[in-house]
């Protein structure tokens, strides 16, 4: 029989201590208990490459779109017979929006799309040819993904439908109980030299009325000439920033055209389309590329977009698996920004797909004076489009779930990953194939998806899953114990959850101090269970208990730690010292 240690617990609650000093304390010794007021938190997030989602219209295709330069339906062939695709492949709102039930019944608050702006209408012939298994290569390429914007306040012909535009699916989601999650770019837009003859669109702005304000040329950055050619000023001409010479950020990202972060027209035309897309329905952004621009751009952002939608939440993509570093920026003086949880990201992979024990996710919780803002406020993820798909088993993707959806932070799966889709697939090797009505249908049938609905729906039940501190009490081995709790704002609830990743049942046992005597509800078994001078309980291999109360520990060890955590769940240099 396991026991818990408690000092494995103090240890697991000094986890970052190290990184700032306490914030002055916002609760009394007898006030408020919860990690995160934010209300999109109680929101689990399904993302999709829209166009690789399904093709719910046919009649938007463009399937002859480009000529020479077609943009539909482009192989690129791997040697293993499992072929990646850089054309168009017909996905659109329509697909989303049929599947509303779909994603909800799952047990998802949201949906985080692509990128929806206009996208050049050729595949684009200069940057590096791509291969199965390269990266950042662009030759034959189409903007299928959304990310190379050439009107930031139009819809790309590929989306809508003649009786669905993107108000009309924002709206249709909130009817089907989803918010929408729109992904917007400020740092770049298409593709802009290296093309053997200059191709229409790419390395152009377009304003609102559809008039040329930016255009690249087809010329390498060093040519630009913003001072005296107006064409050029949207656009920074530093080029490509080799990492030996200095920061990578400061230059170039493949051969994307760069925006000029300092220049107010930039900043105008980005802030007033995305104010647009919110008007149009958009509940909360995922900012691509956010540690390319300055951290005073995205303040600026922030506050104008906040000053007009107090609880708009916005989270980025800053690519580094170092907390310290993606940690600015969601401090205050840098925007409030929460940040994709790349760290947690790696040590889940290691965890689920590799051999590791939970005490590696230990190190990445950083629940008490850690380097952010607020840990409770991360999205939390496996994997992504831009990265090889987590290459488990199915009881690796069962157990990610189940720690995914029940420890801190906002959970984000990616499409197809509910049955274990493309599984170790990089991005020109499979990992954004299209999924298909017919995969969609099927997915029920799934050991990963049932899991998945189980625990997701628990999460969207529980407000101490979605909100609640939380205090570790084993992460050792196959075998994780830790409390969720909520005292606020009306809503009083513990939730104690036992993990099991590995392939036999777990005795898992409590002693007296660490949990409350009395009975508590096993929330996904439906029976109750009698606490009494602790807790034996068994834990199926690869499964998991969550067991419920409507009150507080009583225990007074741990109602000491849950005050120290909600005292310092604060992070970063905004705390008080």
């Amino acid at each position: 029989m396991t026991r818990v240690l408690p000092v494995a617990i103090a240890a697991l609650l000094c986890v970052a201590c190290s990184h700032g000093g306490a914030r002055a304390s916002d609760a009394s010794a007898e006030g408020a208990l919860y990690g995160t007021r934010a209300p999109f938190a109680a929101h689990a997030v399904y993302f999709v490459v829209t166009d690789r989602f399904v093709n719910g219209d046919p009649a938007n295709d463009q399937r002859e779109q480009g000529g020479v330069h077609r943009t539909f339906d482009i192989p690129v062939r791997c040697a293993d017979g499992i072929d990646g695709n850089i054309g168009y492949l017909g996905g659109d709102f329509r697909g989303v929006l049929d599947n509303a039930g779909y994603i909800r019944d799952m047990g998802f608050g949201a949906v985080w799309i692509t990128p929806i702006v206009d996208n050049p209408d050729e595949a684009f012939t200069g940057g590096d040819p791509v291969a199965c298994g390269s990266s950042l290569t662009d030759r034959g390429k189409t903007g299928y993904h959304g990310y190379w914007g050439t009107n930031f306040y139009k819809v790309d012909e590929h989306l809508p439908s003649a009786d669905l535009d993107f108000r009309g699916f924002t709206d249709g989601m909130r009817a089907a109980g989803l918010k929408t999650v729109l992904d917007i770019v400020g740092n770049h837009g298409s593709p802009s030299w290296t093309m053997p003859v200059a191709q229409p669109g790419f390395g152009q702005i377009f304003d609102v009325a559809g008039a040329l304000i930016a255009d690249h040329q087809n010329l390498p950055p060093q040519q630009l000439d913003p001072r005296n050619a107006p064409l050029h000023a949207f656009y920074n001409a530093t080029g490509v920033v080799n990492a030996e010479k200095g920061s990578i950020f400061d230059g170039n990202l493949a051969q994307l055209s760069d925006f000029d972060a300092a220049n107010p027209a930039v900043f105008e035309y980005l802030a007033g389309a995305y104010e647009h897309w919110i008007g149009q329905g958009a509940d909360a952004f995922r900012i691509d590329t956010i540690a390319w621009m300055p951290h005073a751009f995205w303040k600026q952002f922030a506050e104008r977009i906040r000053s007009r939608y107090p609880d708009f939440f916005m989270f980025g993509e800053a690519f580094d698996y170092d907390a310290g570093k993606i940690a600015e920026h969601t401090w205050a003086r840098n925007g409030g920004i929460s940040v994709l949880d790349f760290p947690m990201k790696q040590a889940m992979d290691e965890v689920f797909a590799g051999t590791a024990g939970f005490e590696r996710l230990g190190s990445a919780l950083h629940l008490e004076r850690g380097p952010y803002a607020n840990p409770y406020e991360l999205a939390t993820f496996y994997d992504n489009h831009d990265m090889p798909r987590m290459d488990a088993t199915d009881s690796g993707f069962i157990d990610a779930h189940n720690w995914l959806f029940t420890a801190r932070g906002i959970p984000v799966v990616y499409y197809g990953s509910e049955t274990g889709f493309m599984r170790g697939r990089a991005e020109h090797a499979g990992n954004r194939a299209y999924y298909g009505q017919t995969r969609v249908d099927a997915g029920a049938r799934s050991p990963i998806h049932g899991a998945l609905t189980r625990i997701a729906n628990l999460r969207r039940d529980t407000p101490a899953l979605q909100r609640g501190l939380q205090l570790p009490l084993r992460l050792q081995d196959d075998h994780a114990a830790f409390y969720r709790v909520i005292d606020d704002e009306g809503v009083r609830q513990t939730a104690l959850v036992l993990l099991n990743k590995g392939d036999a049942p777990w005795s898992a046992s409590l002693d007296a101090d660490e949990v409350d005597d009395g009975t508590w509800r096993d929330a996904l078994g439906g029976t109750l269970v009698t606490a009494r001078d602790g807790l034996a309980l068994d834990v199926p291999a690869h499964g998991v208990r969550v067991l419920l109360r409507d009150d507080l520990p009583g225990r007074p060890g741990l109602r000491a730690r849950l005050h120290s955590l909600m005292s310092g769940r604060h992070g970063g240099p905004d705390v008080a010292h």
